[in-house]
């Protein structure tokens, strides 16, 4: 039935109003926008059927079709990414055994970790939803731990078990280590990575479930299908030596530039 990707985006974010249409200068110096960058992430997926940008804004949606993006413009009333996702798959009328949530503020994504992502929810007839984890190395936890000090979330970690079915998810640095790490030293904390792959009957249910109380402490999304038991499939993926990182704030602009430049990622 196919792959669908739906990459929600909304103007009103509350640590980064008009956060999409941010504009990120490249290794040729040429800025594009945060929901191009996006786009151009999910297009260079392998597998992928469609690729989608669910807006509830005017600024967004004639943005994303002026780079030539399909829109699928949503409810205001959607909560989070993954509600977004729901709206917009049944507005398209469903049709695929997979739907990614790649999130429109992480555009240093590569291809492999949607694809992996993608393999491994199909393998595991038993996951109803998969999420990918980056173990971190030393450069990335102490960027971690130095957001915290300043008052700013910087990156969301992982923990799972033996199985790999996801145990919790949280914007603190977790599980505690008291170690120092060098840069390039490998450690035992892993990065949440910002993308969801569904199976349409947990993607239908979602919306249908009130917020509870770890995810309107922690307000990460993820957090409501733990709470409602659903199975969720932790799948470790690989950097490749691709830097990985989210612009949730201002202060990440001229990090993820900085990323650009070093990829030669124009």
């Amino acid at each position: 039935m196919g792959t669908l990707i739906v990459i929600p985006a909304r103007y009103a974010s509350t640590r980064y109003p008009g956060k999409p249409l941010v504009e990120l200068r490249g290794a040729d110096g040429q800025a594009k926008s945060l929901i191009k960058r996006s786009w151009e992430a999910a297009k260079a997926v392998q597998g992928a059927d469609r690729v989608v940008v669910a807006t509830d804004d005017d600024r967004i949606k004639e943005a994303s079709e002026a780079f030539g993006a399909e829109v699928v413009m949503t409810s205001q009333a959607c909560q989070n990414g993954t509600e977004r996702c729901a709206e917009a798959f049944d507005t398209l009328g469903g049709g695929y055994d997979v739907i990614v949530n790649l999130q429109g503020d992480a555009p240093l994504t590569p291809a492999w970790f949607v694809e992996d992502l993608v393999s491994a929810l199909r393998a595991h007839p038993v996951a109803e939803v998969a999420t990918p984890v980056l173990r971190t190395e030393g450069r990335a936890l102490n960027g971690f731990l130095e957001d915290r000090r300043a008052g700013r979330v910087g990156g969301t970690t992982a923990v799972f078990g033996a199985d790999h079915n996801a145990l919790y998810f949280s914007k603190e640095v977790i599980p505690y280590t008291g170690k120092t790490y060098g840069d390039d030293d490998e450690t035992p904390v892993f990065h949440h990575v910002g993308v969801y792959a569904y199976r349409p009957s947990a993607l239908a249910a979602y919306p249908r479930w009130a917020a509870g109380p770890l995810e309107q402490l922690e307000g990460l999304e993820q957090l409501r299908f733990l709470e409602r038991g659903a199975h969720m499939l932790c799948v470790e993926v690989e950097a490749r030596g691709r830097q990985f990182w989210e612009l949730n704030n201002p202060e990440d602009v001229p990090r993820i530039e900085l990323m650009l430049q070093q990829m030669g990622a124009v």
